[in-house]
């Protein structure tokens, strides 16, 4: 029970600071549109695995992708999950290149019985990041005004959630519910220089967020053989018209830092929106040695608003497909014991960008393709783990004229898995 205590202690501290720490991941231009990069909701294991989830239902295991996989646990088993992430990116528009090396905290979530049927998850996870800053030269040959641009933005939108699952019918069919409480500012600025006459006029826009997430999820497990099993799951999110507010300034500053003129907006009737999420998933597992898992995810962002507006999103679609293999869990080399996994990815962006009159105001966007591996490493109870993984991602972009991008991501995360309510007998 220390060790629990200790765990709690810690996650708290944590909890505290998760929300600050998780909104400085990425430095692409892309993330100036809409709620920006959209984050990967997969822990451990799932992360290694082309990023799937919801078909998986492991005891070992946290998943909030899926709710109904909680109630996998048994009634004695308390787990706690925190992951950290570091990626190295390649920006190329044919012109320019730039590299840059982002790192942070990434979630931090608990899992606990609160019978032998029902089974309570607590947590927070990053939705979005927004991260760049990049400038560019103005030609006016309207007013024969040349000017200097740079863009900065900074911020994310992040998901504290508590769900519940409930194994319904002989740990065959369960179904789970997060709410969640959805939170964060994203910050754009805009600040043009002209160099003659000699000052500045700075835009500036916030959206805060603040509004709550509902998510559901069904399992249903079929056993094949004492030692295997398919699992199908599925997993639903509304749509939601969020809570959200619009904080606009224009400042005009001359050279010598006084402000001119300064002019402050703030709009609460626009609409901002999620859209309909849903995911499908399977996954074949035999014990203790092999599982192999793909998933599927339909977002109707189409339909979503976003300053009022319909035009900027489009529908995403992300596909995974993943594995992993045990060589031999009771062998005392500990290369035996490892568990190694391996996954593929692809998704389209939500984003519509790029839309001007020389391509017929055409949504530009982008594809994602990604490969990972991973090994999930054992300790010393067998119980808990340190989980690695690999992820090289491509974002491919379908006008030439747009940016090319490349990550390298690390990710760890350590799963720890303690015996919350055994007691030991002492002769």
């Amino acid at each position: 029970m220390l060790k629990i205590n200790k765990v709690v202690i810690t996650s708290i501290l944590i909890f505290t600071q998760l929300s600050l720490m998780a909104q400085n991941n990425t430095n692409s231009p892309y993330t100036r549109f809409g709620y920006g990069e959209l984050a990967d909701r997969s822990f451990g294991a799932g992360r290694a695995m082309g990023g799937i989830g919801y078909g998986l239902r492991s005891s070992k295991q946290i998943n909030p992708m899926n709710p109904a996989s909680y109630s996998s646990m048994d009634s004695l088993t308390f787990l706690f999950d925190f992951g950290a992430s570091a990626q190295l990116s390649w920006y190329d528009d044919g012109t320019n290149r730039q590299k840059n090396v982002n790192g942070n905290v990434e979630y931090i979530a608990m899992q606990f019985p609160i019978s032998r049927r029902i089974a309570m998850s607590v947590g927070m996870l990053p939705y979005s990041y927004v991260g760049y800053k990049y400038g560019s030269k103005i030609n006016n040959k309207d007013n024969g005004l040349d000017a200097v641009a740079s863009y900065v933005g900074k911020g994310g939108l992040t998901e504290a959630y508590g769900g519940i699952s409930v194994d319904l019918w002989k740990k065959r069919l369960a179904v789970g519910l997060n709410a969640g409480y959805l939170f964060g500012n994203i910050t754009h600025e805009q600040n043009v220089t002209f160099p003659s006459p000699g000052y500045n006029i700075v835009r500036t826009q916030e959206v805060q967020v603040r509004d709550y997430k509902l998510d559901f999820g069904i399992q249903y497990t079929h056993p094949i053989s004492a030692t295997e099993n398919i699992t199908v799951g599925f997993a639903y999110s509304p749509n939601n018209h969020l809570n959200a507010k619009s904080y606009n300034t224009l400042q005009k500053v001359t050279s010598s830092g006084g402000v001119v003129d300064n002019v402050a907006d703030t709009i609460t009737n626009q609409a901002f929106d999620l859209p309909n999420s849903y995911g499908a998933g399977i996954s074949y597992v035999k014990q203790n040695k092999l599982t192999l898992a793909a998933d599927f995810l339909y977002e109707e962002w189409g339909k979503a608003r976003f300053f009022d507006s319909k035009d900027d999103f489009k529908n995403r679609i992300r596909v995974a497909v993943g594995g992993e293999f045990i060589p031999d869990v009771q062998n005392h080399n500990f290369l035996a014991k490892v568990r190694y996994r391996a996954g593929f990815h692809y998704s389209n962006s939500y984003l519509k960008i790029n839309q001007t009159e020389d391509n017929g105001y055409a949504s530009g966007s982008y594809g994602e393709y990604g490969a990972s591996v991973g090994f999930g490493l054992p300790l010393v109870d067998s119980r808990s783990f340190v989980n690695v993984s690999f992820e090289y991602v491509k974002i491919r972009p379908e006008v030439k004229t747009m940016i090319n991008e490349q990550y390298f991501r690390f990710t760890v995360n350590y799963t720890f898995n303690e015996l919350w309510f055994f007691k030991r007998k002492v002769d």
